[in-house]
Parts: C-alpha cells; structure tokens; sequence
C-alpha cells in the first residue's frame, strides 16, 4: 500500500469534517483557529478571515458580539476579555444559547492534552420547538413533569458531553500506561514491585534475562517460587530489612547462571511492599576484580621489593662467608654446618625469586584459545611430573570453538594444582582435571585428586602467603601465585573436600573469540541515500557484497527473496513508521544476525532497547569501527 503524502491527509480530513452536520472548531492552546469545517462557517455566518487558521478566537468573539449575536452585552471589550478568560482554563464544558435569529445552538467543548479545546456545536432549534409544542400541546401534563422532561434531556446532553471527556482522560491514561511499560521493557534491568505477602504485582517480563534460568511470568508468584530457595536464602536479610522501611543495594550471585547481580530493594511508602531493582553486573565484577588484583600486586611490588633487595645483600654476604669457612681446615663437625648453612641460604634465594613472580610486573594476555589443544599440551607436560602410580585423567566438556584465555598463566596455575595433587596422592593415586562451560559466564576448570583433601585449616588459609602444610618441603606460595592469576583475570578460585579428596575449582570468565569474518552478502538498510553509498564503499572494501534497501517492508522483501544474505547492517531510524527494531525482531525470527548504527542518543529509550538485543554502532564511525562490529553479526 503506497504511503500518502501530510498533504493529501489533509485534503482527506477536511473533505470528511465537512461532510459532518455539525460545526467543528480546533483551538491551539495560543487560542489560534487550528482546524475548523464549513459548517462553522455556514453555522456562524463569519467571514473568510475569521475560518482561516491561525485567525483570533478573541477576534471571532468580537465579530459575533458587534453583531448582536449574544444579545445587549454591554461593553464589548470587557465581555471578550472575560470569554477569553474562561477559553483559556481549558476545562469541558456545555451550554445553550439562542442566538439573536432565533436558533438555539448546543455548544460542547473539551480540552486537549496538549493545551487548547475542541468544540463541537450542533443545531437543536428543531428539538427545542419540539419540547415548546409538547408544552403547549399537552395540558394533561403537569408543568413539574415538563420541566422534568426539559431538564433531563439537558442533563443527558450535558452527560454526553461528560461521558466524552471522561472517555479522552481513558485514553490518555491508557497511553502513559503503555509509555511506560515501554520504558521498562526497554530498561536492561529487571524492574518489579512486591506487595506486603511478598508477591510479585508488577514485573517488567525480564527476570529470565537477568538471572538465565528464571522464570518470566511471575505475577502473583511469591518471591521464594519465583528465585527459588538458595538465591531467596542469600537475599532474605535484605528484604526483611526493606519490608521495615531501610532502602538496600547489595551484590550476590544468581545460584543457577553463575551470574553477578546486584540489587536494590526500596520501600513503596504506606503501601507495605517494597520495588526491586536488579542488573547483571558479571562483566563489571570480572573486570573490578581484575582492577583490584593488578592493584594489590602493585602495593605488595612497593612493600617487598625494598626488603628483597637488602635480603638479598644479606644472602650473598652469608653465601660468601660461608664459602670462605668452608675452605678453610676447620673440624669435621664445622663442615656439617657450614653445608645445611649454604643450603637455607640457597633456598632462601629461591624464595625470594618466588615472591619476585608474585609481584612482579606480569599483564594478562588472553588470546583465542581451543580449549582441546590447550590441554592436549598440558597433558605430557603434567604426566611427566607423576610417579608411575599416579594417574591423570583429563575430560574436556567445552565446544569446539576458540576462547580468550592467557595459555601462559592457566598452563602454570594448573600444574601447580596438579603438582599439589600428586603430593596429595603420594605414591598412588589419581588425578583428574575437567574444563567445562558454566551457563554463558564461566569456562571451569576442576582438579580433584584421592588424597586425604583439605584440612579445615588449609580451607580457611590455603592463600594466604606461606601458609603450607607440607613441613620444611613447601614455600607456601603456590596456591598464592595459582589465586593471583585467577584474579588477574577476572576470575575466581575455590577449595573444597569431594567424596575422593581434595578439590580445587578455577573459574574464568567465557569470553568467546573473534574469528575471521568471510566475505558474504550484507543487507544494508538505511533510508539517507548518501550515506548509504558512503557505508556501501566500506562494505565492499572490507570484501562484502552488498544489496540495499530503505524501509522495513522493502528489507523483508529482500530477506525472504535471498536466502544467501549473511548479515542484516540497519539503521533504527528508517523511512516509514516502522523502525530497525521492528526489523530486529523479522531478521532474529529468520535467524539472520544483525547489527544496528543510529545517531541517537544513548539516553533515548530506542537506542536503550537496541542496545540490550543486538550490537549498536553509533554514528559517525570509521571503517575500522565498522569492521569490529560486523563480525559479531556474520556466521
């Protein structure tokens, strides 16, 4: 269907207001004529100037009263000042009036939510001799059950006029309604209220997209049906704190994804329910935990390093003196001494190298990284170091597709741990290492061994620097080094007993790989003609065909007639009413990828909605920028 142009909608609506029997005007909220039919005109008798828009109510109000159609009103200037007035309060309203030839006209107006009235006049002189001739015509009845007759009919008019403001008011509330809804459907957040029994009474339908797992139709359900008992334990403390009246913002993590979120419980008032609040902050959490471990790393490099170099000083003149002893002709027992004192010495140089590694400059490097691979060359590297009586079984549960993981720190972490294992196992024993995905947000990986496990102590103190149970045989800073570079990044570690032994779980962040993109045929769906042939020329030099539309209709058109598109590139602002969202939702249902660009801001709700269901690109942007993003949206 071909879209009509604002001025042939206009030509269509006058010709229908003028086939309408009654008179219609539109006031704007300056009091300028805005739309107005021929029958206001016929209806008035006005001249040509005063049914034009943008002509004075307060001059058509003028003319009528120099006329004499409001009868002997006295001073003119004073009566229009005075029905100006009352214009401008904008409240409904209805009367009658019979004008000075005789005809009585019904006048019902309505204000606008954007300032202004609309009123409509009808002509009930027909009506008004037909109540005269009942009167006069009907002697049987008595003048209380006239006036009763009179009366009720102006009170109906009157309640018409009411119904249809009351009915506007409807409308408008329905519309805020659903603004905001809107809103809230948008919001990357999961946004809810619950009453005093703890029941959900609204909920913006994005729990599950929050907290993976969950479900989204929980209106009427109770908080602990709805998170389930863990999750409901960990948050229990703070809800009975906001259910007597204290606002709580807190952090905990979602028991079936894995995922950090933090939430905020405020109290609605008098009401004696409280609204939630809750956003999935696991990148952000990865990341600060990242920060905070390079930091520590950083004050523990300041303190020890001033120590380390006079401990060293100390260490050689010790080495050395020892040495000149143990040249010299001294008894037999002295050699003895001088030996076990070279040897603390030695491994006290060891030591200081260890803590050297700790905290010294080292970056996290991920890379794109097969899991399969990596640990098919950890595995050698781990089985040389067991005695024949130690087995290692490693069991790899991820996909087959390369993630961001630093090789060099997990391959040291996790011999490390399989090293502390074979100690554990002694001369027998078996070890056995799994990676796999946890939810979308963590790839882990898990030692366990048939030793004797942890000691309570060690599971309260396995990190600390130097703690170790192995005697004068440990340095204590394994497990250190191991939680330094789970730390680095962004990561995490715990110790636990399992029904065979010691268990030690690594969790890393899952950060999928880019992986080069191979040419394919774009969609590229923007209504400016100009920068569609700027944005066609990067496609093509990145390598890509490229078919173009303008509008919603005109790209589906395109996605159902070629299934060898490979990648939709679309503006949220297209021609017509519908917008890049609208495609969003036709290209997902299909399973074409799909990438947005707009130049809105990030505050307006279109682009808050874009963000949170596909990548958005925000205009101007380079070829580069271009390039980074469509690999996210090509197969």
């Amino acid at each position: 269907m071909m879209d009509r142009s604002p001025l042939e909608t206009q030509e269509m609506t006058k010709v229908g207001l003028n086939l309408i029997q009654q008179a219609l005007t539109i006031y704007d909220r300056d009091l300028r004529l805005a739309v107005c039919n021929r029958r206001f005109q016929e209806m008035f008798d006005l001249p040509d100037e005063l049914v034009t828009p943008g002509s004075d109510f307060a001059g058509c109000i003028r003319h009528l009263a120099e006329r004499g159609d409001y009868g002997d009103v006295g001073d003119v200037d004073e009566f229009v000042a005075s029905r100006v007035t009352i214009a401008r309060a904008f409240e409904p309203h209805y009367m009658e009036r019979t004008r000075a030839g005789g005809r009585t006209i019904s006048v019902e107006g309505s204000p606008l939510p954007q300032g202004g009235w609309v009123t409509v006049y009808t002509d009930i002189t027909r009506a008004k001799q037909q109540e005269a001739l009942l009167r006069a015509r009907s002697e049987e009845l008595s003048d209380k059950v006239l006036n009763y007759s009179e009366d009720l009919s102006g009170a109906n008019r009157e309640l018409e006029a009411t119904i249809t403001a009351l009915e506007e008011a409807k409308r408008q509330v329905t519309l805020s309604e659903a603004r905001t809804r809107l809103t809230t459907e948008m919001m990357p957040a999961h946004i809810a209220h619950v009453d005093a029994d703890r029941r959900y009474t609204y909920s913006n339908r994005r729990l599950s997209a929050v907290m993976p797992g969950s479900q989204s139709d929980i209106l009427g359900m109770h908080l602990r049906d709805a998170l389930g008992d863990t999750d409901y334990a960990t948050i229990e403390q703070h809800l009975d704190a906001a259910f007597e009246g204290q606002d709580s913002v807190f952090e905990f993590t979602h028991a079936l994804s894995s995922r950090r979120i933090r939430a905020a419980f405020t109290p609605d008032g008098q009401q004696g329910g409280i609204y939630i609040l809750s956003m999935d902050i696991t990148a952000e959490a990865q990341t600060r935990a990242a920060l905070q471990q390079t930091r520590r790393r950083e004050m523990a490099a300041q303190l020890t390093s001033g120590l380390a170099h006079d401990f060293s000083n100390l260490l050689t003149i010790i080495l050395g003196m020892q040495s000149k002893l143990q040249r010299m002709d001294l008894p037999d027992d002295a050699d003895e001494l001088i030996t076990a004192t070279l040897s603390a010495a030695r491994r006290g140089g060891n030591l200081l190298n260890r803590i050297a590694d700790m905290t010294g400059q080292r970056d996290h490097n991920p890379t794109p990284t097969l899991v399969a691979n990596f640990l098919s060359d950890l595995s050698p590297l781990a089985r040389s170091t067991l005695p024949d009586g130690v087995q290692l079984d490693v069991h790899n549960e991820c996909a087959d597709a390369p993630l961001l993981l630093d090789p060099g720190m997990l391959q040291d972490s996790l011999l490390n741990l399989i090293l502390n294992a074979r100690d554990a196992c002694g001369s027998t024993g078996k070890i056995t290492l799994i990676a796999r995905p946890v939810q979308d947000t963590w790839i882990e990986f898990s030692i366990t061994d048939t030793g004797p496990g942890f000691t309570d102590q060690a599971l309260g103190r396995a990190f600390e620097p130097f703690f170790t149970t192995k005697g004068g045989e440990g340095s204590g800073l394994g497990l250190g080094m191991v939680y330094d570079m789970t730390k680095l990044a962004g990561g995490r570690v715990h110790l636990s007993n399992s029904d065979t032994g010691a268990e030690v779980t690594l969790r890393l962040p899952l950060r999928p790989a880019r992986t080069s993109v191979q040419p394919g045929l774009v969609l590229l769906v923007e209504d400016s003609p100009d920068l569609r042939d700027t944005l066609r020329d990067m496609l093509r030099e990145a390598g890509h065909s490229v078919i173009e539309a303008s509008s919603v209709p005109e790209a589906q058109a395109l996605l159902s007639d070629l299934p060898e598109i490979s990648a939709v590139l679309s503006d949220i602002t297209l021609e017509g009413d519908q917008t890049g969202l609208d495609l969003l939702e036709a290209v997902t249902a299909c399973g074409h990828p799909i990438c947005l660009m707009t130049s809105l801001p990030p505050d307006d709700p279109l682009f808050q909605s874009a963000v949170a269901r596909a990548p958005v690109l925000r205009k101007p942007f380079t070829a580069q920028q271009l390039e980074a993003h469509i690999p996210k949206a090509t197969p």
